[in-house]
């Protein structure tokens, strides 16, 4: 078993203040694989002002330096990619195909891309005789999730250090090693002590004590949407800048001239990935009222066709969940669905006293807006069918929800593009559209505040100034 007693702090691995550990625990098998520490908020003073002395010097350095560091770390991740992905399945049970497919290639992505980018943004503009100059905030406080947990940090830490902002960063207690992965790597490439700082905990301990703290400048926060107002109101009380990327209940329109034998199955897998556990997972099926039947027989025959089961088999499709409470909680809300009437299609209940935090795949139907299981995020493998008798009632159902992450349309070009651009969130993909890491990410409503990603994504790190001559 791995044991992590340190944090990183000021270019070191330093004990922690507290002598808490806390357990890695392998979903699909239910074994304690590793313990790290459970940090203080001692840590995280001394990381912060870690961070803060390093600052000057990291904001003077020249961006082409600054990016060479990126694209020494997004080098570094290629060559670790196979033991990272492995790490990742086993701290969270992703199969391991999509954590090399889609775990691994993201966050090389982000340091990469933020290294592009910086190299050619400008800094400063001429407007109407005032000089426009983007600078960065100071310390940048990153508390991170556990469902893509290494490119989660890639997109706050690549574009926060890319802008010139120095990092304090609390990964999730959930899915740490991966964060140790990386750590090292930044170790490795030389990045100046304080720069990149990383504290291992509690979000109720550390994360609370990074977005309250008065010498962390910015907070970015990616997590669950009651997380997400914790976050803001710590962080208040000092002022400071806060970036949130929260949840999501996301509409799937299917409009009824689209080609159900495609949309149905590409739609049900695409869901199912990373076993539900996406914040922008398409889980409200939003289809025509006559069709709903033969809908159902796709989504089922789709369903029970995934191969469910070892997370290190290349062949399966859909692991464990991350936890046993994230497998309590999933299982709570299917009992809830059955309890408001909603009709299983397939899936269900499963032996919660075999090994592992498995669920089955789920489809629901007959689920009306008034459902739990249509306006709360599940986070899991659950899927619910919803269905409308005209385009203007589809339209009112994808937006009827408190939140606004992401969402797809499918049918005609023209008129899915016509109600994509009605459907309020952040992200819509219209037909087979491909989902682009570099394009702005971010939500409506309930779904957070600010960008990630791409040119949004820096400036998201960066404040005005403008100076008048």
């Amino acid at each position: 078993m791995r044991n992590h007693d340190k944090n990183y702090i000021d270019g070191k691995w330093i004990p922690s203040s507290g002598g808490t550990r806390i357990p890695v625990t392998n979903p699909a098998t239910d074994e304690v694989i590793a313990e790290v520490v459970a940090g203080t908020a001692a840590d995280v003073d001394a990381a912060v002002a870690a961070a803060r002395a390093a600052f000057p010097a990291w904001s003077a350095t020249p961006v082409a330096q600054r990016a060479d560091y990126l694209s020494a770390i997004a080098g570094k991740l290629v060559e670790r990619s196979e033991e990272l992905a492995r790490t990742i399945s086993s701290e969270m049970g992703c199969p391991i195909s999509v954590a090399r497919a889609v775990q691994t290639p993201l966050p090389i992505n982000s340091f990469a891309e933020a290294a592009n980018i910086v190299r050619e943004y400008e800094f400063e503009s001429e407007h109407r005789g005032s000089t426009v100059v983007r600078e960065p905030f100071g310390v940048l406080g990153a508390i991170t999730p556990w469902n893509y947990p290494l490119h989660q940090i890639a997109l706050k830490v690549a574009y926060g250090l890319a802008a010139g902002n120095t990092v304090v960063v609390k990964p999730s207690e959930v899915t740490p090693l991966n964060a140790i992965t990386l750590t090292e790597i930044i170790d490795e490439v030389g990045l100046p002590p304080g720069v990149f700082n990383i504290v291992f905990g509690t979000g109720a301990e550390v994360g609370e004590a990074i977005a309250g703290h008065h010498d962390v400048d910015v907070v970015s926060f990616t997590g669950s949407t009651r997380a997400g107002k914790r976050v803001s109101q710590v962080a208040a009380a000092t002022v400071k800048k806060v970036s949130l990327e929260l949840g999501g209940k996301s509409p799937n329109v299917i409009l009824d001239d689209a080609d159900l034998s495609a949309v149905v199955p590409a739609s049900v897998q695409a869901m199912m990935m990373n076993s539900g556990q996406t914040c922008t997972a398409l889980t409200r099926m939003i289809v025509p009222r006559d069709r709903v039947a033969e809908v159902e027989a796709l989504a089922k025959a789709t369903a029970d066709a995934l191969p469910v089961g070892d997370p290190t088999d290349d062949g399966t499709a859909v692991g464990p969940l991350s936890s046993r409470a994230q497998q309590r909680r999933v299982l709570g809300f299917i009992r809830t669905g059955i309890e408001e009437g909603a009709r299983v299609v397939t899936g269900g209940e499963v032996d919660t006293d075999a090994p592992g935090a498995f669920v089955r795949p789920t489809v629901f139907s007959d689920v009306t807006p008034d459902m739990t299981i249509h306006r709360e995020e599940i986070f899991g493998p659950v899927l619910s069918i919803v269905a409308y008798d005209s385009e203007a009632e589809a339209i009112a159902i994808a937006n009827d929800t408190d939140y606004g992450l992401a969402g797809a349309v499918w049918g005609s070009p023209d008129r899915a593009e016509k109600v994509a651009r009605q459907i309020r969130a952040g992200q819509v993909q219209v037909n087979a559209g491909a989902f682009n890491p570099n394009a702005p990410f971010g939500g409506y409503k309930q779904s957070g505040l600010g960008r990630e990603a791409g040119e949004y994504g820096l400036e998201e790190f960066l404040e005005v100034k403008s100076i008048q001559r």
